[in-house]
């Protein structure tokens, strides 16, 4: 009778603890899950990721042409000491163009380049950064860069709270050296965002950017609204997000009717 009373006692023992263990496991994963959604809302959150952006824009100008941007864009933070932070990114395009330049024409390969460096202290109720931004003639088509290395600041601003974050980065680049036949860069970057996280690691978000061109008075403006998510692939934690571009300002013979874009973050939680 003992041992038949101590055999229930494991079968009903062990299902459970396995159960809480399961749940527990769970539980976790979804709190790992929530802390890296919100850590990339954060585009200065010390956690090195590396996303691929996708963009592509179709019914631009009067050829009707089509633009395919595929941004690599690598996060590196660096810890310079307890208080400050370094954080690193680069953005570095690939582009493929129809009928943009000309009916029936062509262009794809390399564009320009973009180094952002922030000096970000390591904590505080608001986050902000400030620092060198870079323009790095690394187009390997005429047509799709500048030919001008370039210099200016860089700034961004933002606070997360309640599974909100809001805030914005702004750019100004003037151009110092290059192709003395190509047109000077001086150009303004801002980009305001939003986001919300859920437990789940869900996110909904929005942001605005824009883009003025000093030098021939331009200014080139999309909205951008995204719904994203936390999955692993295998045992790689990835980000993917996914929304249309809305063209709301560009000059007459460049604005597109429509796009989208899509992201593939791969994170590397420390």
């Amino acid at each position: 009778m003992k041992i038949i009373t101590f055999l229930f006692i494991i079968v009903i023992i062990c299902p459970s603890t396995a159960f809480a263990q399961e749940e527990k496991s769970d539980v976790s994963d979804e709190q790992e899950e929530a802390e890296l959604a919100k850590k990339l809302s954060n585009p200065i959150a010390s956690l090195i990721s590396v996303p691929f952006q996708n963009n592509t824009d179709y019914g631009i100008g009067a050829n009707n042409g089509s633009r395919n941007t595929l941004n690599l864009q690598p996060v590196i933070p660096i810890k310079l000491s307890g208080q400050l932070n370094l954080i690193t990114r680069t953005i570095l395009p690939i582009v493929s163009q129809l009928n943009i330049t000309g009916e029936g024409s062509l262009q794809s390969g390399l564009g320009d380049a973009v180094f952002s460096g922030w000096f970000s202290p390591s904590s505080g109720k608001v986050t902000w950064g400030v620092g060198p931004a870079l323009l790095l003639p690394t187009a390997t088509n005429y047509l799709l860069g500048a030919k001008k290395f370039g210099v200016g600041p860089t700034a961004i601003l933002l606070q997360q709270k309640n599974g909100y974050t809001y805030g914005a980065l702004a750019n100004q680049i003037w151009s110092v050296a290059g192709d003395p036949n190509r047109t000077d860069v001086n150009q303004l970057f801002l980009q305001p965002f939003v986001a919300y996280n859920w437990k789940s690691g869900a996110g909904l978000g929005a942001n605005a950017e824009i883009t003025q061109n000093w030098q021939a008075n331009t200014t080139t403006a999309f909205l951008n609204p995204t719904l994203s998510a936390v999955t692993k692939l295998g045992t790689q934690v990835v980000s993917i997000a996914a929304g249309p571009r809305i063209p709301v300002a560009a000059p007459s013979n460049a604005i597109p009717q429509f796009g989208w874009r899509a992201v593939l973050t791969f994170v590397f939680p420390k």
